[in-house]
């Protein structure tokens, strides 16, 4: 590490105990760490496995081409995010910046949205690993109590080494982000070359509507090409978690910034690459669309089982490495939100073990909320939880567009730190129209309408929550710790 980045470290540190934070959690997270934090929400391999179905149910394998749509999108939204990011580098990110920027009451909003989708997150990521990557791989019989036992015993697995260190974390969660891509560059590979020498497949697929040729609601709202989103929307999300973890990160001004860019630009690549290499290997579109899981069958019509099980070992790896990802950033958010006794049982949740320094109470959180959800929830309602997860994201980022719109002028500058310059405003603007298509996007299917009840459930909750705390402890939302070194920024300097 160099002075300089020494140096922001120490900035960063002296930041933080103006927030009114001692430094608590340690920095050991380097650049590419913290790019895999981001990158391994996202998990490229991970989203298109579980959403693959849905296209080609819904549009075609031509609806590969909304991904383009769905990148560009969500890039716009990374860059007003990575904003900043590049100037409060605390835990907690969106929660922080509400908060701090606006008032403390926005900001309990912005932090319990997210506090809902990663924790909506963290059962959907554990609950399609056992369902849909380790059963098959294990060659099990489907059944719904197995899975659920495998999904228990993941998110133990995942809670014990999340609390053991943020460096094993980080190691693992590396590892698994390199085997992810080097498996996708592979098979994007090895699929072109096995459909050039056989002759299976063929690059027409790229423009097929397959099974949904002829479907009268094709264009409509709510139809085919609306449905064929969902693989963009569903799985280029998440790239905020490394703000999330900005406390733990080195020279976080810089690096965290980069991250949440560069993880959008790659996943954005690869995904279409990938995307490409299945759509043109698949030999008989309507086999592989009534599968089960169609990546998975065109893997081993292309490249046999042998190929398909290796596969699924490495999309595990990607499973458990994003597992990992969503529980350490969720545990981030209550951890944040405890410390300024603004979350339920806020007197134990903001405990940091000295030993560790890791917060361990936020950490065991979600794993128990999650069992408790496994147990109490019938098949369909957990899936149709787990469906409203994909609504949150979309609302967070709105909002997070939203709040930029209006704190921009009073944002100061970070020296070295990103920045957008003259094209801070345009971008801004674009990113709050792709939010509100994205919402409507997502909740215009007529199948959207548990999910949605779901989502008003659980912000209701939160709303009675923080009417409790209006009432009761109506204190600690009328201040920020420490100074209020943000609320009086500067205008933004280019």
């Amino acid at each position: 590490m160099t002075v300089e980045n020494v140096a922001n470290d120490v900035v960063a540190d002296d930041d933080c105990r103006d927030c009114g934070y001692e430094p608590e959690l340690k920095r050991t997270l380097g650049s590419f760490q913290v790019f895999a934090i981001s990158f391994a929400f996202i998990s490229v391999a991970v989203g298109i496995f579980s959403t693959y179905d849905e296209l080609l149910r819904g549009s075609g394998p031509v609806g590969i081409w909304t991904w383009i749509i769905a990148f560009i999108g969500q890039m716009l939204i990374a860059l007003v995010i990575a904003q900043f990011a590049a100037r409060i580098a605390l835990s907690g990110s969106s929660y922080q910046w509400g908060s701090r920027l606006a008032n403390p009451k926005i900001g309990w909003f912005f932090g319990w949205l997210t506090f809902c989708y990663l924790i909506t997150g963290f059962m959907a990521i554990n609950s399609a690993m056992a369902s849909q990557c380790l059963m098959p791989l294990f060659n099990m019989e489907p059944s719904e109590t197995t899975a659920r036992i495998i999904t228990v015993v993941m998110m133990v697995i995942e809670a014990v080494l999340a609390i053991v260190s943020t460096r094993i974390v980080a190691l693992i969660n590396s590892a698994a982000v390199a085997i992810e891509v080097s498996i996708v560059v592979v098979l994007v590979v090895a699929l072109l070359v096995a459909v050039a020498v056989t002759g299976t497949g063929s690059a027409d697929n790229l423009v097929s509507r397959g099974t949904a040729e002829g479907a009268s609601n094709y264009f409509a709202l709510g139809g085919g090409v609306m449905i064929a989103m969902i693989v963009g929307l569903g799985t280029l999300v998440g790239f905020d978690s490394a703000a999330n973890m900005a406390e733990e990160a080195k020279d976080p001004f810089r690096t965290v910034p980069r991250a949440i860019v560069g993880s959008v630009a790659a996943a954005g690549v690869l995904g279409l690459l990938f995307l490409i290499a299945l759509t043109v290997a698949i030999a008989n579109i309507p086999e592989v669309t009534a599968s089960d899981s169609p990546v998975a069958a065109i893997m081993r019509g292309q490249l046999g089982p042998v190929i398909e099980r290796l596969f699924l070992v490495a999309i595990a790896i990607a499973f458990f490495g994003g597992g990992l990802v969503v529980l350490t950033s969720c545990s981030r958010m209550i951890f944040a939100m405890a410390r300024d006794s603004r979350f339920p049982a806020h007197q134990l949740l903001r405990r940091v073990d000295s030993r560790t320094q890791t917060p361990i109470p936020a950490t065991v959180l979600p794993v128990v909320v999650g069992i408790v959800a496994l147990v109490a929830l019938p098949g369909d309602a957990l899936m149709e939880m787990i469906t409203a997860g994909t609504v949150f994201p979309a609302l967070t980022y709105g909002a997070i567009v939203v709040l930029y719109l209006a704190v921009r002028k009073r944002l100061d500058h970070k020296e070295g730190g990103f920045s957008l310059g003259r094209f801070e405003m345009p971008i801004a603007v674009a990113a709050l129209i792709w939010s509100v298509c994205a919402l409507v996007i997502l909740l215009s299917p007529a199948g959207a309408f548990v999910p949605i009840v779901i989502v008003a459930s659980l912000l209701v909750v939160g709303a009675v929550y923080f009417v409790y705390m209006m009432v009761f402890n109506r204190e600690v939302l009328d201040t920020e710790p420490g100074i209020d070194i943000f609320a009086a920024g500067s205008e933004v300097t280019e």
